[in-house]
């Protein structure tokens, strides 16, 4: 666990999923405790965070939330993210009582065509100058 993970939760998105940047900007405009750091799943830090978990580096079907020592994906961590956001958004988690093998296939179907619906970007997003606060760096670690 680093440093940081254990002052924030640890947000990675696939960066070139017009989808996963739409998620990151709702999840910006509605963290107003700075409970969240934002990490593409392409970037070297992404790939640190992720070695000796129980994930491979080079996944990129899904969100992951990393929280302390806890990796969570797919629709558990979106449910995660949820808890902490401001506004009803909490209200969602309600929706952990489904079993995950019941919510994760709509999760996976989503995931398998996003850049069918929402597209694909040329590069991974950077951060604008009032967001990268947001945005994990190399000297987070």
């Amino acid at each position: 666990m680093t440093k940081i993970s254990s002052q924030y939760d640890i947000v990675l998105f696939d960066g070139v999923c017009n989808l996963c940047n739409q998620a990151v900007d709702f999840i910006i405009q509605r963290d107003s405790k700075n409970n969240f750091k934002l990490a593409s799943l392409q970037d070297d830090i992404s790939k640190k965070l992720l070695k000796g978990k129980n994930l491979n580096e080079s996944y990129l079907d899904s969100i992951v939330l990393l929280r302390e020592d806890k990796v969570y994906y797919k629709s558990r961590a979106a449910l995660e993210i949820t808890k902490k956001l401001k506004g009803f958004w909490p209200l969602l988690y309600g929706f952990i009582i489904i079993p995950n093998f019941l919510r994760d296939p709509l999760y996976d179907w989503i995931a398998r065509n996003r850049y069918k619906w929402f597209g694909k970007r040329e590069t991974c997003r950077f951060p604008t100058e009032e967001d990268k606060m947001k945005f994990l760096s190399e000297e987070d670690l």
